[in-house]
């Protein structure tokens, strides 16, 4: 009586690294199929059928074990619909020793053998599991080997200045495999550079890049950070830069030598030394908001005596009737700005103050508690002298309708509708310090 073998289901594995080829009629991962195939044809009176689903993963490196048509056998294994792994090489199921040996252990619990069409073993033998150990450890440094060899040609590429892909840097596009100049980003780009090294910002820069509807290719705000790693990308200058070196490009600079070097002098500033050098340069920060006893406006103006600058308000009345014309003619810049900012800050400290903010947002946005509002103001208080004179004159504005000053006597009123922006700024993260 002749014995009768018990079926065993064979469940093919391909697997190609790149997709080049993929579209044509007969590829790699038919030419790997049909091999296996016939071998478990070869062993039909063995008992071994092919089961009816296939596992190809086109154009995925064998390094990693997330690929689709491999974890749909791993599934199937686990649901015991599987007997027997057959690939055509090993290496087509894994190039890693280590993501192989998690794979056996899948196999051996769930009772699967694995066999090599191209290399003649299995793993139910002992003999099978250490040629399957020195393939895979020769497979494994053949990988290891051939990144080298590829990261090699691209350090090699670089030192030569040939762009080697990736996004491009805002201001140019890829052609080609080359780096060339997008004319309406790289305008764009080298405003950004010019107007830095006036304002000396990246906040305030990114601000006026978001007024003038600046965007980056996913067509969002250019944020501060963006900005710093614009400034600091040496690929405007024509160069490639490449591991903390930089070499000659193939492609052409947007940026000029001399505006790079202005813009880095700035960059190796601190932040606050670049606060307080540009608060300096940019003073006036209660312009058109101060009037005097007689409700005459106060005018922004300064003086310079031995190299030292001193900043003043005057009255419009005593610049029209001259000196004795107003109870306060003239009031020192730098004290009148402190004495107005001690008394905002004094606000965000008030319970009142905040309760009335919160009401002000509230009709704007919903959503903002008394308990935001609170947090928002109180906020603002040690991020102030971090702000750029632009960003606090900006903040003063949008916060203090009049200053009035008088004798013995200053006066402030708010702008309740500005305390509710500001809060809602606050909270929205908008407002950033100076670096």
């Amino acid at each position: 009586m002749a014995e009768v073998k018990l079926k065993r289901r064979c469940a093919v594995y391909t697997r190609k690294s790149s997709e080049e080829g993929l579209e044509q009629e007969f590829n790699s991962l038919h030419a790997q199929r049909e091999a296996c195939e016939a071998y478990i044809a070869s062993q039909r009176s063995e008992g071994w059928v092919l089961v009816r689903d296939q596992y190809d993963d086109g154009g995925i490196s064998g390094g990693t074990l997330e690929r689709p048509a491999l974890q749909r056998l791993l599934e199937d294994i686990e649901d015991g619909l599987v007997d027997v792994v057959v690939v055509y090489k090993i290496d087509r199921l894994s190039r890693s020793l280590a993501d192989f040996a998690k794979l056996v252990e899948v196999f051996d619990r769930n009772g699967v053998t694995f066999v090599s069409v191209t290399q003649s073993f299995n793993t139910t033998t002992s003999m099978g599991r250490l040629t399957l150990n020195i393939l895979l450890s020769f497979a494994q440094f053949e990988r290891e080997v051939t990144a080298e060899r590829i990261r090699d040609k691209i350090a090699a590429s670089r030192r030569r200045g040939i762009w080697m892909g990736g996004v491009p840097p805002f201001g140019y596009r890829v052609e080609d495999r080359k780096l060339v100049i997008d004319e309406e980003a790289a305008a764009h780009a080298r405003w950004i550079f010019a107007r830095f090294v006036e304002l000396g910002s990246g906040t305030v820069l990114a601000r006026e890049a978001a007024a003038r509807g600046i965007r980056n290719r996913s067509s969002g705000p250019l944020d501060k950070k963006a900005i710093y790693r614009m400034l600091g990308n040496r690929t405007y200058l024509g160069e490639a830069p490449f591991k903390g070196e930089s070499y000659p490009g193939e492609h052409d600079a947007i940026i000029d030598r001399e505006t790079w070097d202005r813009v880095h002098a700035i960059l190796k500033e601190s932040p606050r030394k670049r606060a307080a050098r540009t608060r300096a340069e940019t003073p006036a920060l209660l312009k058109g908001l101060l009037f005097g006893p007689d409700g005459a406006a106060f005018s922004p103006t300064h003086t310079r005596k031995g190299g030292r600058l001193y900043r003043y308000y005057v009255s419009q009345t005593v610049l029209k009737h001259g000196a004795g014309s107003c109870l306060v003619g003239r009031v020192p810049a730098g004290e009148i700005e402190a004495a107005v900012i001690d008394q905002l800050r004094t606000v965000f400290r008030q319970p009142e103050i905040v309760a009335g903010t919160w009401k002000a947002a509230r009709g704007h946005a919903g959503d903002i508690t008394e308990a935001d509002a609170r947090t928002a103001l109180q906020q603002l208080d040690p991020l102030w002298d971090e702000l750029f004179p632009a960003e606090q004159a900006r903040i003063v504005a949008l916060l203090v309708e009049r200053v009035d000053i008088g004798t013995d006597e200053l006066n402030v009123r708010l702008r309740v509708d500005g305390l509710g922006s500001l809060a809602r700024e606050m909270l929205a993260g908008g407002i950033e310090a100076a670096a």
